[in-house]
């Protein structure tokens, strides 16, 4: 994909034009927040469900703007128009300035990602790394822990960090969320601690539906061989079993999980991009 044009501030213009100035003070620092949206054959994903998470962030950091939600779709859908894409990754990055009118709403189509299937069949390599963000429910851009983090997961050949607090307690992945699943039991760090992923979301209305209980629990990696396998979400990988964490190695991937991973597939095929008209 070869996208011609991106939205800025709802204004649809040559992607050339699709930068940033140096001196702008406010990206530089990373005052803002962002969201990526997956668009899979002209179904835009939880389009609502990122919109409000993106107001919520600002909100969080005390970023002030002018875009309403309703303005921010509109965007995304003229943007998709006048790309002539149906399958692509929306990157939607608000940034603040010293006033409301200050802030630029930049949206762009990505090339999507479409990870390799043999790592859902064996799962993936992950490494723990201590960071705590400072805004857990905040999607921002003040990534560079985050980055650190990542970075030494892709020296250790990891496909991604996962975040650990002063308590030694695994929260999160750098881009992803975090699950260990025991039988038809699902546990998951503090919600008050996390970002609460979009994909997340889905995945935990489709588990209750279908007979799954899910418990917040505090998870040490010394702990890890109470359960009988682990996994994460994310927007483009969706579920994604963890085949290790460090040096742990988990066993066969579990049923259950495999049955879960089923569900949510089937799920998205049939729900319409909308976490709440699902039919399982």
């Amino acid at each position: 994909m070869d996208p011609r044009c991106f939205s800025r501030n709802g204004t649809i213009l040559p992607i050339t034009e699709a930068v940033i100035p140096l001196s702008n003070i406010e990206y530089s620092y990373g005052f803002g927040v962002y969201e990526s949206i997956r668009i899979v054959s002209g179904i835009t994903y939880f389009l609502e469900d990122h919109i409000e998470r993106l107001m919520g962030s600002a909100r969080m950091i005390g970023l002030e703007h002018g875009f309403s939600p309703d303005f921010v779709a509109k965007a995304i859908a003229e943007l998709l128009r006048k790309n002539e894409v149906e399958t692509c990754n929306i990157k939607i990055l608000l940034i603040g300035g010293r006033t409301a009118e200050d802030a630029t709403l930049n949206i762009l189509c990505l090339n999507p990602l479409f990870p390799d299937k043999k790592i859902y069949r064996d799962g993936v390599k992950t490494v723990t790394h201590e960071y705590e963000r400072p805004f857990p429910h905040a999607k921002t851009l003040n990534m560079l822990q985050s980055y650190l983090a990542f970075r030494k997961a892709k020296q250790a050949d990891a496909y991604d960090a996962l975040l650990t607090d002063r308590e030694g307690c695994i929260v999160e992945g750098t881009r992803t969320n975090f699950f260990c699943i025991k039988d038809k039991a699902l546990f998951t760090p503090d919600e008050n601690d996390i970002l609460l992923g979009v994909t997340r979301k889905a995945v935990l209305k489709v588990a209750a539906q279908n007979g799954y209980e899910v418990i917040e629990k505090d998870i040490r990696p010394t702990d890890l061989g109470d359960y009988d396998g682990a996994f994460l979400t994310s927007t483009s990988a969706k579920i994604l079993p963890i085949r290790s964490i460090d040096g742990y190695e988990f066993g066969e991937q579990p049923t259950v999980l495999k049955e879960l991973m089923r569900t949510f597939d089937e799920f998205l095929d049939g729900c319409g991009g909308k976490i709440e008209k699902a039919p399982v």
